[in-house]
């Protein structure tokens, strides 16, 4: 049983444990403390300035914090990292939105934590799909892959919702991929609006 009268130690385990983000039943388990005292050492240490509360439920280290996208998989899940914050992860949209939006199976829910707003737009569970798992350093965290992220942000301006978007540069893209992703969401506007941007000579499109 480790004990939970010193702070540092127990920051050092989460750390020896590569663990970043975690609710109290998780930290529970690893300090193996009564649920009282759990609860007690973790507002106290929120306090303290030991811990940040990313939202009810789940905290992470204030001095070793896990990065936007991380956070954005975590605090609502299911979920990946699409849509506007996608697109600009990949260069297809030139300015990245200040929000970082994903797609869940949820209802769309949005929070603020780390001074960041996390946007999570609903979508069907047919669509639910069409994300990889990236790896850079020691983070790791799921996002559409660029098409995907294309279909999923195209949707919802079909539909006048989802983040402001200017200008595309789909260049680089399959259209073929595309239409594949926009036939899961079984709307005809939909895959003839990704037929349309991808008809273009310029392949570069005010949306």
């Amino acid at each position: 049983m480790y004990t939970l009268q010193k702070p540092l130690l127990v920051r050092e385990e989460l750390l020896r444990r590569g663990i970043r983000m975690f609710t109290p039943l998780e930290f529970s388990r690893i300090f193996q403390a009564p649920p009282h005292s759990i609860k007690y050492f973790l507002e106290t240490q929120v306090q303290e300035g030991l811990f940040l509360r990313l939202k009810q439920g789940l905290y992470t280290l204030r001095t070793n914090p896990p990065n936007e996208r991380e956070i954005a998989n975590r605090l609502y899940k299911p979920s990946y990292i699409s849509f506007a914050y996608a697109l600009a992860y990949y260069n297809i949209l030139p300015e990245m939105p200040y929000q970082i939006t994903s797609a869940t199976t949820k209802p769309t829910r949005v929070f603020t934590a780390t001074n960041q707003t996390f946007s999570y737009y609903s979508i069907k569970e047919k669509a639910f799909t069409g994300y990889l798992f990236k790896q850079e350093g020691d983070k790791s965290f799921l996002v559409a892959d660029p098409e995907k992220a294309l279909v999923d942000y195209v949707y919802f301006a079909t539909l006048g919702r989802g983040p402001s978007l200017d200008r595309l540069n789909i260049a680089s893209l399959s259209k073929e991929k595309a239409l594949r992703y926009a036939k899961l969401y079984d709307r005809k506007s939909l895959s003839e609006k990704i037929e349309n941007l991808f008809s273009s000579p310029r392949k570069e499109r005010i949306v």
